[in-house]
């Protein structure tokens, strides 16, 4: 059965529009920051601050991504763009990583060099920056659950840590300032927090983009889902086979149903064409199916 592909508009169009979000809010947030930490000679915030224009970056090219991805099928590429986004979410990991690995010399250099008391309304930006950053968690999490979409999902997770390297920001700010000179030190060893939360993050996307282009099987429960959504279809007996590899934001199967040896090619091929409708219709994540058909009892070996 050849495969047919259309573009799941409403997905791309509430994932776009998260990534549009967090690309202004970062983008106002890093600026805010960077400025801050300059004026107020906080290390820590200017480390948050590039943290911010990281994403920033990270955002930009998963618009691009998700508008690339979107480019219907042609004879070069029968399945489609969609692992656009999975390629540059692996480029976008290594940025991140060369950035916190920079961030951390500087930091270390900095620990016993004698430098002035950041000024409090510094701890008001990294207060602020933590509150904004939850409310985006909270919001890309939402929209990411009722999408399907773990890439808006993972931008969730990203945001969620931004808002914990801000928590870290504002406690080593404030102890740099109620404590004095003595905790002058406090404000590198916050920088350095958000250096390891950095890593961490940069490492959990190389892994996962990695672990996605190498076409692993989806989740089991969407498998499973799949799976009964298929059998659930008149004249299908039994599912023989069933692979669910994702795709960027999407997913491709590839399913094997048992029909009754009797029936027409004419018969069979209609109600591999209904099993096909019910999966692209019912998963919004489903971008294509491939069927293939088996008599029942089928006889294996």
């Amino acid at each position: 059965m050849i495969p047919e592909t259309s573009s799941p508009t409403p997905l791309y169009r509430d994932a776009i529009r998260a990534a549009l979000l967090g690309l202004i809010v970062n983008l106002a947030l890093g600026v805010t920051k960077l400025a801050g930490g300059i004026l107020g000679n906080s290390f820590a915030l200017i480390s948050d601050a590039v943290n911010s224009l990281g994403d920033s970056v990270t955002s930009v090219i998963t618009l691009a991504a998700l508008w690339y991805a979107q480019r219907p099928a042609d004879v070069e590429h029968p399945y489609g763009h969609t692992r656009a986004e999975t390629i540059a979410a692996s480029q976008v990991a290594l940025l991140i990583l060369l950035s916190a690995l920079f961030l951390g010399w500087e930091a270390l250099s900095r620990l016993t060099l004698p430098h002035e008391l950041p000024p409090v309304w510094t701890l008001w930006i990294a207060g602020a920056n933590a509150v904004i950053k939850e409310g985006l968690y909270r919001y890309n999490r939402r929209v990411g659950l009722r999408t399907g979409s773990m890439a808006i999902v993972a931008n969730a997770w990203d945001h969620r840590s931004d808002a914990l390297c801000s928590l870290a920001v504002l406690i080593g700010l404030g102890l740099v300032r109620w404590g004095g000179a003595a905790y002058i030190g406090a404000d590198e060893v916050a920088a350095l927090v958000v250096v390891l939360a950095i890593l961490w993050a940069g490492g959990r996307l190389l892994r996962s983009s990695v672990r996605e282009l190498l076409d692993p099987q989806a989740d089991a429960g969407l498998v499973d889902q799949v799976r009964a959504a298929a059998e659930a279809v008149p004249g299908v007996r039994a599912v023989e086979k069933l692979r669910v590899r994702k795709t960027g934001m999407e997913y491709l199967v590839d399913i094997h149903i048992e029909v009754d040896a009797t029936l027409t090619v004419e018969e069979g091929h209609r109600i591999g064409h209904l099993v096909k409708d019910r999966l692209v219709q019912g998963f919004m994540s489903i971008r294509d199916v491939l069927v293939h058909l088996e008599p029942f009892p089928h006889r294996h070996g």
